[in-house]
């Protein structure tokens, strides 16, 4: 697959599982949820490459566990705790800075320069959001906001954190199949002992709805989606494929008009407008 039907690919299942996401919310708390996620994901992956003859032993295993942590563990913690505190549109918003905390942290890990084209295109998407989501920024800055907005960094770092082991994975000979296998299992175990150690109730719930979101968010949501960007990050950089980040919640609000009735706004109109303009601005030719 040529790499902007990858990117249009990535942007449209992760823009689309919210609806599978809601579909689980309720019944079960949301961290058994991600487990139970990465757990069918992991066992899927490792099955389907071990029955094709393709599963392979990772020939350094501690960027394998750092990626694991970070991308199929921590960063949804973190993100999830952020919505229980504040709307999901301010979490989208700062969500929405992993191209800039991409760009940081390629300096920081691999000395990459930080090009001004990175950092007007990422403040262009981050100024769409805020235009889109401007009804839910409106939020009184008590202690469990501030929580909330402590969570969400924290959950976006650890979502750079897991692009730059995938980088050094990559560098090392790990394809991001092996590696997104390997870590999704890994990244469940992880979950596992979140869940031991606060002891919560690994609940079993009835309703087919569940089941049917749990298999499109680990298939096409995890094997799929994951599997997609990371091999956009090894072929076009963290920071431009983390642009991605700003087009997620577009894509939802283009489902929610289609299947909730969401009405657009001038306001709301004008930032997927800022949004559209920034992703030019990233992908232009240099």
């Amino acid at each position: 697959m040529n790499t902007p039907l990858l990117f249009a690919a990535t942007v449209l299942i992760w823009g689309t599982t919210w609806i599978a996401i809601a579909a689980q919310v309720g019944e079960i708390p949301v961290t058994v949820s991600i487990f139970y996620r990465f757990a069918l994901a992991g066992l899927l992956m490792l099955a389907g490459l071990a029955a094709f003859g393709r599963l392979r032993r990772p020939a350094a295993w501690r960027f394998v566990v750092v990626q694991a942590l970070c991308l199929f563990c921590l960063n949804f913690v973190g993100l999830y705790s952020a919505t229980r505190l504040i709307p999901s549109g301010l979490v989208s918003v700062i969500f929405s800075l992993a191209s800039i905390f991409n760009a940081i942290n390629a300096r920081v890990f691999f000395g990459e320069r930080i090009s001004r084209q990175t950092v007007l295109a990422g403040t262009l998407g981050v100024g769409g959001l805020v235009l889109l989501f401007w009804h839910d920024l409106a939020v009184a800055l008590d202690p469990a906001t501030l929580r909330g907005i402590g969570w969400a960094v924290l959950g976006t770092a650890f979502f750079s954190w897991g692009n730059m082991a995938s980088r050094q994975n990559a560098r090392l000979g790990v394809t991001p199949v092996t590696a997104n296998a390997w870590g999704m299992g890994i990244g469940a175990l992880c979950l596992l002992g979140i869940l031991l150690a606060t002891r919560q109730p690994l609940g079993v719930p009835q309703g087919g709805g569940y089941w049917l979101a749990l298999a499109y968010l680990a298939i096409v949501g995890s094997i799929a989606g994951f599997t997609a960007y990371l091999v956009l990050v090894g072929r076009i950089g963290s920071a431009r494929a983390g642009y991605a980040t700003v087009l997620f919640p577009i894509v939802a609000l283009s489902a929610s008009t289609i299947f909730e009735g969401y009405q657009w706004t001038p306001l709301a109109i004008a930032g997927l407008l800022l949004a559209c303009l920034g992703n030019l601005v990233m992908f232009r030719a240099r």
